[in-house]
């Protein structure tokens, strides 16, 4: 018999394809962290994508969150919640929203990912009130999609400024 503090893992259908994406692969089975579990698949997924043509990438990731909607949806209404921490497929597309077009290097997924986390999790305006304002699907993928444009913005302001500082270093 469980505690009153113990979780109980969410209903996982193997069988349904939804089920395989709405728990990214069954990153969001995780006991602990399961949005961190569900954005290093989401790092995983990157590092392959990454060596695309940037627009092929983009239309991927769009893809991608259409998948999501779908099966996010699907899934949300299936457990009976409005936003189950096991469903991590919005970290999936946030973190590769977050990576589009990023500068190469593990570094700069580092910093991605540790960026794109502190966003998801602390959710700075607007993204609390993209959760808020949009119910099921659409509402549980935006919010990470906004964290993840954040995250972009902030990767490629820093990457400005690391190669302004490059290119100022060797003008001495």
């Amino acid at each position: 018999m469980s505690s009153p503090t113990e979780t109980t893992p969410p209903a996982f259908n193997s069988s349904d394809a939804k089920h395989w994406l709405a728990f990214g692969f069954g990153a969001g089975l995780s006991p602990m962290a399961p949005g961190t579990a569900g954005t290093l698949v989401g790092v995983a997924l990157y590092l392959v994508l990454a060596m695309l043509p940037a627009v092929l990438y983009v239309l991927i990731v769009a893809g991608l969150f259409g998948a999501g909607i779908w099966a996010v949806g699907a899934v949300a209404e299936q457990l009976g919640a409005d936003d189950p921490p096991a469903i991590v497929w919005d970290e999936v597309v946030g973190f590769l929203v977050a990576m589009i077009a990023a500068p190469a290097g593990i570094m700069w997924v580092i910093a991605g990912f540790l960026l794109f986390r502190a966003f998801d999790i602390f959710k700075p305006w607007p993204i609390a009130g993209v959760e808020g304002r949009f119910r099921g699907a659409l509402g549980i993928m935006l919010d990470d999609v906004v964290a993840g444009l954040y995250t972009w913005l902030i990767l490629h302001v820093l990457w400005i400024m690391v190669e302004a500082s490059l290119r100022g270093a060797g003008a001495h």
